[in-house]
Order: structure tokens, then C-alpha cells, then sequence
């Protein structure tokens, strides 16, 4: 069960996980992989929209994807978005990737091998990844402009589609502890976190919310 104050400061982190971009037509749109095939249709929604000419389809398999992605993520997705219409040749995959990083600097590399010239990204991800995968993009593709997207849904409505509320938020608690590690590791550059959504953090920490925490445990507030 998740308490009524979790649950409260569990959405504050679920909104500032999202960069709340507005689309806009862009180079490439890059669909991150994930056991969750709505990134694709969301990729392929953006597609129809004349956002990107040319989507990228990235990653290969996880712990959690193994058995329904067996193919890889990529390569379902790319599945996915051809039976919903999209040319063969509007879908690259990127195959091999197995974290947020590879999945940028795989992608960057397939895009320059094929002399795709990118100034733009439309980044599509889970909406909680948001936030991480923008701050990744930005370390690793400096040059390029970088756009977030992802389904548009609530918090409650992400919890029914996954129908475990208290994964969902030891997700949410993860994602942002690594928000605030990773740049210190050169993965990604700092964002800064407002001190609403650091307290929310702490709370959820202290109510045991700790399932998908790095070793570094629950980072204080200085």
C-alpha cells in the first residue's frame, strides 16, 4: 500500500521526471528501449505528426526484457512501428545498446556511419525517464538540440498500466537518485532539483521506498 502523503510527493517526482517540451519537428526521433512498447507507439505518433522523417529504435536486452523482447528492444519496437504502418525505410535499429548511455552514442555513431545529418533529437522514453535521458543526451551529443517526449499519461494511469504502485515508486525514487549521482560520475550533466521535490525524495527514502536505489542509499540534502 502506498499512503496518501507517499502518494503525494510520489506525483511531485513523477511531474519534475518529465521536461514538459513541446514537440517540434526535429532530425531524428530516437525511441528509447524499454519493457514498454508505448514508447514505440508514441515514437511512431510523433512520426505521423511530421516531427522526425526517421525514427531510431535503440536498445537490446534487459533482466526484465529478456522474455517478452527476446528479439531485442529494438527490434520489437521496430515491429511495432511497421505494423502500425511506418516504412521499412523511416525505421533504423540500433541494437546493442544496454543502458541510456550506449543508447545515445550507439545511436550517434549509426546515425554518422549512414552520413545522417542531425542537428535535433525528439527523445522518447518513459515518462519517468525523462528528465535522465535529456540530461544524458546533453553530456554525450552536445551539439545537437534536445527535445523530451513521451506518452502523455498520469501518474495513477502509470500505475494501473504496470499494476504494482509501489515498483512504480521505488522506480521513481531510483530514477532521481541516479539524476543526482550520475553527473558526478560523468555520465550525464547536472539539472538542478528543486528543494520540494529533494524533500519528497527523502520522505519516500525514509518510508522504505528504497527497492531500486543504488548502493549510494538515499542521498541527504546538504
Amino acid at each position: 500500500m502506498v499512503s496518501e502523503r507517499a502518494w503525494a510527493d510520489a506525483e511531485i517526482i513523477w511531474d519534475f521526471h518529465q521536461m514538459h517540451h513541446e514537440p517540434r519537428p526535429c532530425s531524428v526521433a530516437v525511441g528509447l528501449g524499454s519493457h514498454d512498447l508505448g514508447v514505440a507507439d508514441t515514437t511512431v505518433d510523433l512520426y505521423r505528426r511530421g516531427m522526425a522523417p526517421l525514427i531510431v529504435f535503440t536498445g537490446a536486452t534487459s533482466r526484465t526484457t529478456q522474455a517478452r523482447m527476446p528479439r531485442g528492444e529494438a527490434v520489437h519496437y521496430r515491429e511495432r512501428a511497421l505494423e502500425l504502418g511506418v516504412p521499412s525505410t523511416a525505421v533504423l535499429v540500433e541494437p546493442h545498446a544496454t543502458n541510456t548511455g550506449e543508447n545515445i552514442r550507439f545511436t550517434r555513431a549509426l546515425l554518422e556511419e549512414r552520413n545522417i545529418e542531425v542537428d535535433s533529437i525528439l527523445l522518447v522514453s518513459k515518462p519517468y525517464e525523462e528528465r535522465r535521458a535529456y540530461a544524458t543526451a546533453r553530456k554525450l551529443w552536445p551539439e545537437v538540440e534536445i527535445f523530451s517526449a513521451s506518452t502523455p499519461m498520469t501518474l495513477q494511469q502509470y500505475v494501473e498500466s504496470i499494476g504494482d504502485a509501489r515498483l512504480v515508486v521505488d522506480m521513481l525514487v531510483g530514477a532521481l537518485q541516479r539524476l543526482m549521482l550520475y553527473p558526478k560520475r560523468g555520465f550525464m550533466v547536472m539539472l538542478p532539483v528543486p528543494d520540494r521535490v529533494l524533500f519528497a525524495f527523502e520522505r519516500l527514502c525514509v518510508d522504505g521506498f528504497t527497492g531500486r536505489l543504488t548502493p549510494a542509499s538515499c542521498i541527504q540534502q546538504s
